[in-house]
């Protein structure tokens, strides 16, 4: 499972997010002989994000998911520049 990390674009929070997840997952469930349950292997079928917003502000339209480099994904791309400049 990748993770994934977000920041508020409105107070710019990058640590605390509620985050409603839909999963569709397929579990071993291993019973000990006294009845104690034991999750041995769980395996992903389907995830789905349905819905992210800030812990800190309550905004959930402004919040970008950060790539690798640490920049929002939404955040525009920085121009190349043109060869007359350059």
């Amino acid at each position: 499972m990748t993770t994934v990390r977000y920041q508020c674009r409105a107070c710019g929070n990058l640590t605390r997010f509620d985050v409603v997840i839909s999963r569709r997952t397929k579990v071993f469930y291993h019973y000990s002989v006294g009845g104690e349950l034991t999750i041995e292997d769980e395996e992903i079928l389907f995830e789905e994000v349905e819905e992210v917003s800030c812990r800190w502000c309550g905004n959930g339209g402004m919040v970008d998911q950060v790539e690798e480099g640490g920049l929002a994904s939404s955040a525009p791309p920085v121009p190349e520049p043109s060869p007359e400049r350059a």
